[in-house]
Order: C-alpha cells, then structure tokens, then sequence
C-alpha cells in the first residue's frame, strides 16, 4: 500500500479537472510530456513521464513518490505545498460519498453517516433535529459568505484611488529577492493574495493591514505579478529577473543548481560535459536532467513581428546517457514564447514545437526535419517576418506556418540540453539588422 494513496487519488482528481483531457485511461504517452511542461511551467520542476506515469497508475509503483514530487503534484493543482494540501484537503469526500453524503443523514459529532437501517423514532428525531441544525447554518454560513463577497465591489472609489502595488528588486543577479509593496486597507478586503506570474498556483496570501511581502525567484524570465484580493485582480505589475550575459542552470527540485563561468565556458563553446554534470548531479544517465543556457535582458531594435535568430549547437551527451539527446530553444517574449524542438532522429514522434500562434505536435504533424544527427554540429534558424516563422536546418527549410500572434518584446534566449551540450555561436537580427551577435 503506498503511503498518502488517498492523497494521492484527490491530488489527481483536481488535475484531472483541470486539465478537462477526458479519462486519464485514454491518455497517451504524448499527453504525459504535455503534462510534464505544464507541470513545469507552473512550478519550475520537471516531473518525467514514468514518474507521472506511476502516479496515474499507467505502470507499476510499490514505492511512495518522493516528497519533491508530491510538492510538485500539490503545487500545481493550486497550493502551495503537499503538507497545505493534505491538511486542506486530507478529508475531500469522492464523487461517490459526496452522493451518498446528500442521501444518508450525517453525525455532526463525527461526521460519519449514520445508518439507515433499524433507526427507531427517537433516532430519527434527532436526525430532523441535526437536519434542522444543518440548513440552519449552512444558511448563515452562505449569508455571511454573500456578505463579505460583496463588500469589496461596494466599496467606494476613493478606496480604489489608495491602491498601491509595486516591486523592487534586491539583486541584479540570482537568485533574486522582490520586495512587493503593496495597499489595499481601504478596499477591505476578506483574503489578499499576490501572484508571483501568470501561474495562479503560485500565489501567497499576505496580511490586509501590511504594506510589504518578499517573494523569492530562482529562475529570470518576464512575470506579471498580481494582486488579488478576494479572488478579483486588484493591479498588475511587471517583475523582470535578469541575467548577467550566460548563465548556466541545472534544473533540480526543490532548488535549481547555477553553474560558475569557469564550468561552462571553454574556447571555442558554451559548454555543459557529461564529467560536469555526472559530478553536480550524481547521475550518470540523463533522462530528464536539463541544463538551461539562459540571457534574458533587453534586446533594443529586436522587433518579434520581424527577426531573425539564428544559432549552432549540438547535445553531446551519448546515447546511453540520454537516448533521445533532445535540445529546447527558447525564444522568450514578454507575451508568450517560440520554441523550437531538436533531437535524435529517432525520437521525432515526442516532439512539440510551440509558435506566436499555438502548439504543433509531432504525433500529429511531419517534424522528421528537426531530427538531428548529433555527431556534428547543427545550425539553426528561425525567422519571423510577414506573420510567418520559418525554420531552417543546415540553410534547409523544414517548417514555414503563420505567426500571426507575436510574443511580445523579446527579453531572452534560453537553449535546453538534456545532459551534455554545447553551443558555438548565437546571432540575433531585427529587420535585416544585426542587433546581437556572439561567439564563444
């Protein structure tokens, strides 16, 4: 029996929510790795497939997951660890009981249906009487929830005019403390919570009297921070984590691992070996361990509707180490994100390409282009004019399709490797421009 199965079980369940994908029997290998990036996106962990496979009881797991996943698990379905959900949620009746609670009458003492059969008449006298209790006080309850639901959207605009939320960064480097100054006292509100991205899981609630609260970012990126007060956005404001030109991060739960300059710059490349991260992470196969080359900072005359990236590099890890040896290419905006797939040229059938305009899947489309032979480098490029991205192999086009949604202003590059790889050289231009360009 596996420890917190229970847990477990109700955990799955709001995902499944969530999620709206059907019944999790139907799910294919592919809605897995789907599940891992969001998993990811959401709270900065790679969870692999067999590991959410276990968890959704696709294979065989007599061992308890590990508390890293569970937090993770916990995390994504909107809380802010496995303890705040178990202790929240530990008690959740299943859609079954929930019927069958709505049926048989409950004892408030215990809360355990009380038995239908051989019930005498003063049993069920106290029965009408705890009926009786019930609707009484489940009526106050949502008076009182009505009450208070609506004291925020009757407050008067003066209240609105005090509104105060800002953020100040306490480093220029990571990870990256924000100070998070903030007023709504005169909005009154029941709940005040503040949002640290677009992910509405990662939200702490914060005292209604205070003024300030401190947040912690590991990783850069562009995030819209929020205030949000009794499940309304009260006001938004822009959290930009930067880095100082390259930095190379490990990505590990519960804490990212940053590599020094000295570990991956060498002559001629940016570059993580095998020796390195066999030594960092105590893993001599990398399945799943991913190791993000990432600059985010301004890109001055880069124009996302107009561009031009274009970049050589390859994963060098083996294939015993990492069979499908996969690189993700990131191109961030402060909008949305292009990324770009590359792998063995086996593993083409897992591959999810994203654009301004939306997901493309391998399963579903002919992605044989960006399978790759990793013994020699590879040279790619992307390109974004007339609302069309391009992609390009070796100066081979292997993908033209619209982009009619832009990202944004571009904030940052970002190359992935599972396990080992390296990159040569990276070049940037806007309208035929050259606005960034380097070589290692």
């Amino acid at each position: 029996m596996i420890k917190n199965e229970t847990s477990i079980e109700q955990c799955r369940r709001l995902i499944e929510a969530s999620l709206q994908w059907g019944d999790p029997s139907s799910w294919t290998n592919e809605d897995f790795e789907e599940l891992s990036e969001k998993i990811y996106a959401v709270t900065s962990v790679r969870l692999s497939v067999s590991t959410l496979k276990r968890i959704w009881g696709k294979v065989r797991y007599d061992s308890s997951p590990t508390a890293a996943t569970l937090n993770a698990l916990a995390r994504f379905a909107g809380f802010d660890n496995w303890r705040t959900f178990v202790a929240r949620h530990g008690g959740v009746y299943t859609e079954e009981e929930t019927v069958i609670d709505h049926m048989v009458p409950v004892d408030m003492s215990s809360g355990s249906p009380v038995p239908m059969m051989g019930v005498g008449k003063r049993s069920m006298k106290r029965r009408r009487i705890r009926t009786g209790l019930v609707i009484v006080v489940t009526a106050a309850i949502i008076g009182l929830l009505s009450l208070f639901g609506s004291r925020l959207k009757q407050t008067p605009a003066s209240g609105a005019s005090d509104l105060r939320f800002e953020a100040k960064q306490t480093s220029d480097d990571l990870p990256n403390s924000v100070v998070f100054q903030y007023n709504a006292r005169k909005l009154y509100p029941e709940k005040l919570m503040i949002q640290q991205s677009w992910d509405s899981t990662r939200r702490e609630e914060v005292p209604t009297d205070s003024r300030e609260h401190t947040s912690l970012y590991y990783y850069p990126g562009f995030f819209i921070a929020r205030l949000i007060a009794d499940g309304q956005t009260l006001k938004k404001t822009e959290v930009f984590i930067k880095t100082k030109g390259w930095k190379g991060i490990i990505q590990r739960d519960p804490l990212p691992l940053y590599l020094k300059d000295a570990e991956i710059k060498t002559p001629g490349s940016l570059e993580i070996t095998a020796a390195t991260l066999q030594q960092k992470t105590g893993a001599a196969v990398f399945n799943d361990v991913w190791t993000d080359f990432t600059n985010v900072r301004e890109f001055k005359g880069l124009d996302s509707a107009d561009f031009t990236m274009a970049v050589t590099l390859r994963n060098s890890s083996s294939r015993e180490q990492a069979p499908c040896r996969r690189i993700n290419i990131y191109i961030l905006g402060t909008q949305s994100a292009i990324i770009i797939p590359l792998a063995d040229k086996g593993c083409i059938s897992e591959m999810r390409l994203l654009t301004g305009d939306g997901w493309i899947s391998g399963k579903e489309n002919d992605l044989s282009g960006l399978g790759c032979d990793f013994n020699s480098f590879q040279h790619l490029e992307c390109q974004v004019k007339d609302q069309r991205l391009k992609i390009l192999l070796h100066n081979k086009l292997i993908l033209d399709t619209s982009e009619h949604q832009t990202i944004g202003a571009i904030i940052g590059i970002r190359i992935g490797f599972e396990g080992a790889g390296e990159m040569r050289d990276i070049r940037l231009d806007g309208h035929g421009m050259p606005i960034y360009q380097e070589s290692f």
